[in-house]
């Protein structure tokens, strides 16, 4: 069962809660799926079902067609948000990084109908979550970087400064609707460059100099 955990390796005490993410939070991103630039946060939950540990490895279950990776930053509330907070960034404890998996064509399939996606993005295990960096040891008035490398090769690059909606602007947003509580997780949107994954691919995460992740894709049916 997942839990959350901090670079260290220590168990964090707070229950896990939802995972509210943005969609379309870098302009790259966005064309390169023919999406709209959007105006306003685009917003979905993922379930605390969907999350798993993205290290030593996470599985995908080939039958639901093709997963695609979106490497992501991922913000730890610690303190409770809401609408009424000043300040929400300062009731983020931790910082890590995560893959939002996405049932591509599925997806596609979906929005073509007009009908909600949450089972293309949604699914059991579609949050993989690496450990979490505790907010004190993070500089934010500096932006943060992160990197994403599949078999070696670099896939994706995202900073903090080249989100079309900033952090602190995210969280406002977010708490107009859903309360976010201690153990919830914000995925803050993906950079340029996501893509499919394989089985059996080695997969290398990087938080700026302060987290550097390897991961593996298994199959489900090989573990059944």
């Amino acid at each position: 069962m997942y839990q959350h955990k901090w670079v260290s390796g220590d168990a964090i005490s707070f229950p896990v809660g939802k995972a509210v993410c943005i969609g379309r939070n870098y302009v790259a991103h966005a064309q390169e799926l023919n999406n709209p630039i959007p105006e306003s946060p685009l917003l979905f939950i993922k379930p605390a079902s969907a999350f798993c540990d993205l290290v030593p490895a996470f599985t995908i279950n080939e039958q639901f067609g093709e997963h695609h990776y979106e490497a992501e930053l991922v913000l730890l509330v610690g303190e409770t948000i809401t609408a009424h907070t000043q300040e929400p960034l300062s009731h983020i404890c931790g910082i890590g990084l995560g893959l939002d998996l996405t049932l591509r064509d599925l997806q596609s399939q979906l929005k073509a109908q007009g009908h909600p996606w949450e089972r293309a993005k949604a699914f059991d295990g579609s949050a993989c979550l690496s450990t979490f960096v505790p907010v004190k040891e993070l500089d934010l008035a500096k932006p943060l970087e992160f990197k994403f490398w599949q078999n070696g090769q670099l896939k994706q690059h995202g900073e903090t400064d080249k989100m079309i909606f900033k952090l602190n602007h995210l969280l406002q947003e977010i708490t107009r609707y859903f309360t976010l509580q201690p153990g919830d997780i914000v995925m803050t949107g993906t950079p340029q460059g996501v893509g499919k994954l394989d089985v059996g691919d080695l997969l290398t995460l990087q938080l700026g100099d302060y987290e550097h992740v390897q991961s593996q894709v298994q199959s489900l049916s090989l573990l059944a």
